[in-house]
């Protein structure tokens, strides 16, 4: 039989629950061949381990997990593998591990549409610049660096797709900023909209802090309006990513992103807790919140060394990447050595109106040229086998490409 677990986070928050159950029961509409379960790790029932009951009495012997995270930080890197391992010793079964849904086009996607809609009803029609409205993402915020990170970068990606006037980050717990003051901080740019994301799958209490915030900032700066846009859902582009990360289990092209973990890579301001055991801190939370309490319910070390040297002169010339890896006492080692010389000629000239045109034509040492002659066409030059003409959508944003021809 086909079995997929979903592995949720939990919440004591009674609607988050609900949600993430409806989640599940959608996968098992858009998947009619498969058997599909879920639990959560802790505040909440049913646990992983009666999902994963649930498969093996069905008769699954094979299962396949998802964690229903939006990124990879302790939970999914860690907590979920420590419950899905033990279980799988003592159990006899076999379970595969999927990747988060981290950032990827349909989720960006979904995001979008959650945000337009709060546009919209404020009387914003699709296709009007945003350069009088600023977007400010609000994320979980995690201990984890990396899964700080991508919020960031999920906030770049629709600050530049959707073309506002400006973009920032915040976070509901854990790092910096919190939500209150970046929005003060924020609120002094001068921008008369403000768009407030949650980067959220479900709601809960800390999407209602995220509101209540934001209407406490709001009450302060009555000359600024603040739109709340709804967190993601199961919005059907979440429900297709969930389904793309089962086919990469399938297709064997599953990959943890293991590039930038604090537990394998000294990651700045984190090198002390490479190598730390990874283990779940959650059996003491298990079941606990939103329903009767259930009983309490991977080690691996990875270290990677990199030495890059860049010889920089202007023309790009790459002589070649060296990996070395060797396994020494369970450990895994691996050595890069990166070694460029970098040359590069560029030659501005400009022209005035409102046209920019990239021209890649990619041989492996680069010449680029800019022209800036007096009618506002921008023209890039590089020698290779390809050509692109796709003019840049947001060319006329008041702080883009032109503004720095501007004196």
């Amino acid at each position: 039989m086909k079995a997929l677990m979903l592995c949720g986070h939990g919440s004591r928050d009674r609607g988050a629950v609900e949600e993430f159950r409806g989640l599940s029961e959608k996968m098992a509409r858009r998947l009619p061949d498969w058997t599909v379960e879920y639990g959560y790790l802790e505040f909440a029932t049913p646990i992983i381990r009666t999902g994963l009951d649930a498969l093996r009495e069905k008769g699954a012997r094979e299962i396949l997990a998802l964690p229903g995270m939006l990124f990879a930080a302790g939970h999914a890197k860690n907590d979920i593998p420590s419950v899905l391992n033990t279980y799988a010793a003592s159990n006899d079964v076999s379970i595969t591990y999927g990747r988060e849904l981290g950032i990827d086009p349909k989720m960006i996607r979904a995001a979008g549409e959650r945000i337009r809609e709060a546009l919209r009803l404020d009387g914003w029609r699709d296709g009007e610049p945003l350069h009088d409205t600023m977007l400010v993402v609000v994320g979980r915020g995690a201990s984890d660096p990396d899964a700080n990170s991508n919020v960031a970068k999920v906030m770049r990606m629709l600050w530049e797709g959707l073309g506002f006037g400006w973009g920032e980050t915040a976070y509901s717990g854990v790092t910096f900023p919190l939500v209150e003051p970046a929005l003060r901080h924020v609120s002094r740019l001068g921008y008369k909209r403000i768009v407030v994301f949650p980067y959220f799958l479900f709601t809960g209490i800390l999407v209602d802090r995220i509101y209540s915030s934001t209407d406490a900032v709001a009450a302060e700066q009555p000359d600024v309006k603040f739109l709340k846009a709804g967190y993601l859902g199961a919005h059907d582009l979440v429900v297709e990513t969930f389904v793309d990360r089962l086919t990469e289990i399938l297709e064997g092209t599953n990959n943890m992103n293991c590039q930038m973990c604090k537990y394998r890579e000294q990651v700045l301001g984190f090198e002390a807790e490479v190598g730390l055991p990874q283990e779940s801190h959650h059996h003491h939370v298990e079941g606990i919140g939103t329903g009767p309490a259930a009983e309490p319910q991977g080690q691996g070390h990875d270290h990677g060394h990199g030495h890059a040297h860049a010889h920089g002169h202007d023309h790009v010339h790459h002589h070649g990447d060296h990996h070395h890896g060797h396994d020494h006492h369970g450990h895994d080692h691996g050595h890069g050595h990166d070694h460029g010389h970098d040359h590069a000629h560029t030659h501005d000239h400009a022209h005035s109106a409102d046209h920019s045109h990239d021209h890649a034509h990619g041989h492996a040492h680069g010449h680029s040229h800019d022209h800036d002659h007096s009618h506002g066409h921008g023209h890039g030059h590089g020698h290779g086998h390809a050509h692109t003409h796709h003019p840049y959508p947001h060319a006329d944003h008041p702080l883009g490409p032109r503004s720095l021809k501007r004196g």
